[in-house]
């Protein structure tokens, strides 16, 4: 079993994270992904509560199929909380699976500044996807540029995100939400 560990804010999750999914199942790169919101953003960004990024998440993943699940694994760890603690807890529970970490081009130049980089790359060998506005890669298409923080510049503005944001998703969005957005792109958050 192979499982793709795709880890991101998820603030919220949009079209490009479901296209991610979907091509990594579709070309037989992993027999599941598992969805793994971040706990708090290891740079300091500011972040709409965990559970609900959690419950946005359990709904692209009921969208996109069985084969697409969602952990909790990072409200349960310790802080400081890197990726290389979230990866070897997850193998600890998904003992005799093939872990890989998904990556987007973008993160390439910054893996310096990431905690033990190196062990990942050995233990959770990264399948990097490529992403509009980052040099391509060989073999791997660039996925639309499709970005949380214009979805909620967006939302907060009163704009239409229906053609961004899985249906799914859009369901589980309240007007708490797309307030908290509001103020936060007002600078009163």
């Amino acid at each position: 079993m192979r499982a793709a560990i795709f880890g991101g804010s998820f603030d919220p999750p949009h079209v490009g994270h479901a296209l991610i999914v979907s091509w990594l199942l579709m070309t037989e790169r992993a027999d599941r992904v598992v969805l793994v919101p971040v706990g708090a953003h290891p740079f300091a960004k500011e972040l709409t509560p965990f559970d609900r990024r959690l419950r946005w998440c359990e709904g692209l993943a009921r969208s996109l199929g069985p084969a697409v699940e969602v952990s909790a694994i990072e409200a349960e760890l310790p802080p400081p909380n890197y990726t290389i603690h979230t990866l070897q807890a997850l193998a600890e529970r998904r003992v005799g699976q093939q872990l890989s970490l998904v990556v987007g081009a973008d993160i390439l130049a910054g893996v310096a500044r990431w905690h033990r980089w190196s062990e990942i790359e050995e233990r959770f060998a990264p399948v990097v996807v490529g992403r509009a506005g980052y040099p391509p890669l060989d073999g791997v298409p660039s996925f639309p540029e499709v970005s949380s923080t214009q979805i909620r510049w967006r939302l907060g503005a009163g704009r239409s995100v229906e053609a961004l944001v899985p249906a799914a998703v859009l369901r589980e969005l309240n007007e708490a939400d797309i307030q908290r957005w509001r103020e936060r792109s007002a600078g009163r958050a």
